[in-house]
């Protein structure tokens, strides 16, 4: 990377006083950009300039002597450090192009186009197109998260569908009327045979044989037959008739049924709406921890890139300092001891730079998951760290504003009353139910028999048609009553179950609510603390960064040694990470405070408010759902 390669020519002879004098730190300078002018603290002394051994070295040989040796140890096992020549102090690693690539900065500013999610069931493809770096605010990055999270449209599909659940069950109310109609084609052969003869019963002349008396047998035209004939229903004892016959059957009406009385009609319904009522809660809730997550995640990700500005700003200043102790190593003013830990110095700072690029490319990437962005597109932070403004309410009045309309509790309830429901319910199916059900319709058949063959002396004769057609209707009302007596227990077991579970919905309720309070008063108590360490790390930069410019200034004049440089710098270092971690702290816990109280919708039909602080809304807001 350019910024860790020489950027002093090598070989030159150390700086004059003046030179050194209005040379400006790159640290100084990242300094005046990250902070405010800070006034110039007083310079304490905390460590003695010498230690008192007694004149007995013997024991401290001794300790360095074993230092030594797991020193010589740990290098054996890790594998031995490279070398240092003197032409490679100022090179630097080569970092892996994947790091550099997602540490560019931002291209442009996030538009509404380009945060437009991929469809849920796509995966990414490999493409030769780079990814795109774009800016996005806080409240742009909200906004985007609660129009694109997945989760989020998770619960807008639940409550959704389980609208149209309350509306299904709501139909049992109404009486449901159905139309039927069938129609069958068929084609069946038969064969009747009688193996005695049916003139033996006495059914009268009709079914008489030949001969037989009295014989009054009658034609079809109503007079009668001589005893020459037999009687025309007479069937011979193994006489038999084959045919075959097909056709088509049609049936077609309209049937209405209607529960009259039907006691778990309406604790089902109201169970439903129960339930609809516990998703809309749990939506609003996941509504406030989805903007808590990703203003947690920018301002991690505004840490990380603050982070990364100044660990460059310490290496390049490690880059100048190592020069000038080249350059006074090569004309006899130091010893070789210097040069080597301003080299150590300036690896170790390298690594923590490297690091700080990693951490802001894994913090782009959480945010990106939680805004559900295209694959090519990548977020920064395009807010300016700044502090949140003063927490309006005292603890006990952010208690009770949390525990009213709280939504995760609100929910809970919801739960509750939908078991109490589905008890009513259960219990219900050993009550007795009625319903009214009537039927209209009509029918229509066809049959025609052909291929009729005899079988002895025949029978049947007189039944034979070979072209039947059938028409008719029918209606029907009626009253069905029902009523279970005995199910071996299997309702009371039911209500008993869901008893206990409303009992332990109970329990789910006081250990959320007592959740609720312990995150309020930790956020409202670690709020408090962040404000008060933020006060003490402006101080120590501002104490810091005067200590740093008069270490320079004395150490470029021969004054001081390069180890006192070394800890005046790595104390200014930790001073400014540190109150960039208070400020960012002071944010995150507002944010965490702003999670209990800040008032969201239930329905997923009306519009989110992304609003960044409590001022915006009023107690009366506060106060309803």
């Amino acid at each position: 990377m350019k910024q860790f390669q020489d950027q002093v020519p090598q070989g030159q002879q150390a700086h004059p006083l003046i030179r050194s004098l209005i040379k400006c730190s790159p640290l100084i300078s990242i300094i005046g950009l990250l902070l405010p002018t800070a006034s110039r603290a007083n310079q304490v002394d905390v460590f003695p300039s010498s230690l008192n051994y007694g004149g007995n070295t013997h024991q401290l040989e001794r300790s360095w002597s074993e230092l030594n040796q797991q020193l010589d140890s740990l290098d054996t096992l890790l594998g031995p450090a490279p070398d240092l020549g003197a032409s490679d102090v100022l090179e630097a690693p080569e970092l892996p192009s994947n790091l550099l690539d997602a540490n560019r900065p931002a291209d442009e500013t996030l538009s509404q186009e380009d945060s437009t999610p991929e469809p849920p069931l796509s995966l990414p493809e490999l493409t030769d197109r780079n990814t795109d770096v774009k800016s996005v605010s806080l409240r742009q990055a909200i906004a985007i998260a609660f129009r694109n999270n997945p989760e989020l449209q998770i619960q807008r599909e639940q409550i959704a569908a389980q609208g149209a659940t309350v509306a299904s069950l709501s139909g049992a109310y109404w009486p449901t009327i159905s139309v039927f109609a069938d129609v069958e084609g068929f084609q069946s052969g038969s064969t009747t045979f009688s193996p005695y003869g049916n003139n033996n019963f006495g059914f009268g002349a009709l079914f008489a044989k030949q001969g037989e008396t009295p014989n009054f047998a009658l034609t079809n035209n109503g007079k009668k037959v001589s005893g020459s004939e037999d009687g025309p229903f007479y069937v011979p004892a193994g006489g038999g008739l084959y045919a075959d016959s097909n056709g088509f059957d049609s049936m077609a009406g309209l049937q209405l049924n209607y529960a009259l009385v039907d006691f778990a009609r309406t604790p089902r319904v109201r169970t439903a709406s129960a339930k609809l009522q516990q998703f809309e809660q749990q939506y609003a809730n996941q509504l406030r921890a989805l903007q808590l997550e990703v203003s947690e995640a920018y301002y991690q990700l505004q840490l990380s890139e603050q982070l990364v500005r100044i660990r460059d700003a310490v290496v390049r200043t490690d880059l100048i300092v190592l020069q000038d102790t080249l350059n006074l190593k090569q004309a006899g003013l130091v010893p070789r001891v210097d040069l080597l830990r301003r080299s150590a110095t300036l690896a170790t700072d390298q690594e923590a730079l490297i690091q700080a690029l990693a951490d802001r490319a894994v913090a782009r990437r959480a945010l990106w998951t939680l805004l559900n962005l295209p694959a090519d597109v990548v977020p920064s932070a395009g807010d300016s760290i700044t502090l949140a403004p003063a927490w309006p309410l005292s603890l006990e009045q952010s208690l009770l504003a949390a525990y009213n309309s709280n939504p995760e509790l609100d929910a809970i309830l919801a739960t509750r009353r939908a078991l109490a429901l589905q008890q009513d319910e259960a219990a219900a199916q050993l009550l007795p139910k009625l319903s009214l059900f009537a039927s209209v319709g009509g029918m229509a058949s066809v049959e025609r028999t052909f291929n009729v063959s005899l079988i002895g002396d025949g029978c049947c004769g007189s039944t034979f048609l070979p072209l039947e057609q059938v028409a008719g209707y029918d209606w029907s009302v009626g009253l069905a009553f029902n009523w279970m007596i005995f199910n071996a227990g299997a309702t009371t077991n039911a209500v008993k179950a869901l008893s206990l579970q409303e009992k332990a919905a109970s329990q789910s309720y006081a250990a959320t609510r007592n959740s609720i309070r312990l995150r309020l008063e930790r956020a409202f108590l670690h709020h408090e603390a962040s404000l008060a360490k933020l006060v003490s790390a402006r101080r120590a930069v501002g104490a810091s960064k005067e200590a740093f410019r008069d270490s320079t200034l004395r150490y470029r004049t021969g004054l001081t040694n390069e180890v006192d440089l070394s800890v005046t710098q790595t104390q200014l270092v930790n001073s400014l990470v540190n109150r960039l971690i208070a400020t960012v702290d002071v944010n995150v816990t507002y944010a965490q405070l702003l999670r209990e109280l800040l008032p969201m919708p239930r329905d997923p039909d009306s519009t989110v408010p992304t609003k960044l602080t409590l001022q915006g809304f009023s107690p009366r807001e506060l106060d309803q759902p």
